[in-house]
Order: C-alpha cells, then sequence, then structure tokens
C-alpha cells in the first residue's frame, strides 16, 4: 500500500515532514552536538528530498532524509570542532521573585553538565543523550546506530562511568 504514494505529493512529503522533521533534529543534535545546525541540516535534507522526489521511493524516504542529513552534517564538520550546546529552554516563573543566588547556582550546574557532556566521546554521548534525553530504550537505540544492544549498553555505561569520574575530578577541584 505505501507504495501506491509518491514522495512529489505535497500530503505526502508534508506527512514526511511532521512525523520525521523532529526525530531527525534530535538524532542529529544528540549525534554532533549543536541544535541550530541540526535544524539548518533538517530543512537542507528535506529540500534535497523534495528535489529528488521522482527518483525517492516512498518506503526509502525515510531512510534517505537520515543518509543525507548525515552527510551533509559531515561535510560541514569536516572543517568545524564539535561544540556541545544544550538548548537552554528553562521555564522560569516568577524570575523576579527567585533568589539570584539560585540562578547563579542553576547557571553554574547547566555549564558543568554541558562540559561534562561534551568531554564524553561522540559514541558514548550519542547513546547515552538518546537514552536519557529522548528516552529510547537501549533496543531503539541499537536499531537507530545499525549496532548491537549489548554495544549500546556498554556505550551508556562507560558513558556513566565517565561522568562519575569528571565529577568526582570537579568536586576536588582537580
Amino acid at each position: 500500500m505505501n507504495k501506491l504514494f509518491s514522495v512529489c505529493e505535497e500530503k505526502v512529503y508534508n506527512d514526511l515532514y511532521k512525523n520525521h522533521a523532529e526525530s531527525l533534529r534530535n538524532h542529529l543534535y544528540f549525534k554532533f552536538g549543536d541544535l541550530n545546525q541540526a535544524q539548518d541540516i533538517v530543512q537542507e535534507a528535506f529540500i534535497i528530498l523534495w528535489s529528488k522526489c521522482k527518483t525517492v521511493i516512498f518506503d526509502k524516504a525515510v531512510n534517505f532524509l537520515y543518509t543525507v542529513s548525515k552527510n551533509l552534517y559531515i561535510d560541514q564538520l569536516r572543517s568545524k570542532k564539535v561544540a556541545l550546546k544544550f538548548e537552554k529552554s528553562v521555564i522560569q516563573q516568577n524570575q523576579d521573585n527567585e533568589d539570584p543566588y539560585f540562578h547563579l547556582r542553576t547557571k553554574e550546574f547547566k555549564q558543568k553538565l554541558e562540559e561534562t557532556i561534551s568531554a564524553l566521546p561522540e559514541k558514548q554521548r550519542e547513546a547515552f543523550l538518546l537514552n536519557r534525553i529522548e528516552k529510547l530504550t537501549f533496543k531503539q537505540i541499537a536499531e537507530r546506530l545499525n549496532i548491537s544492544q549489548t554495544a549500546v549498553e556498554k556505550r551508556i555505561a562507560k558513558a556513566l562511568i565517565k561522568i562519575k569520574e569528571i565529577t568526582e575530578l570537579q568536586k576536588h577541584n582537580i
């Protein structure tokens, strides 16, 4: 039944965007660590999909988007150093009434968290963020990354050990 759909049909294309753009953006963000670039790459990938809609089979469209976006991102990263930045979207109610010391401590905590996660090797960071932020199971992560579930478990375990080591060092100001 899916074979009857054409990616060139506006409704089909829009449905693909609605159903996969956010997930694709998150995947790129977790893998490469830059939200703004991830959003730009998703837009570019969908533009490329539209320009090649006649040659892309509907059943392969999602894989096409992931492959194109990954290649676009890698091309951009060849000339840049990866810098992990978390989206700063904390909803703060009654900012004026909150303690300024609380804001300072929150800012320091976020900065240390970003530094700690940035210090993780790419593969560990990616698996860790997919599990902790996107709430994917080990099995789902394994499928998305095309690796075994055991490999996912090891990456996350190593990431947790590394985070613990880094936080212990920070605690002792070493």
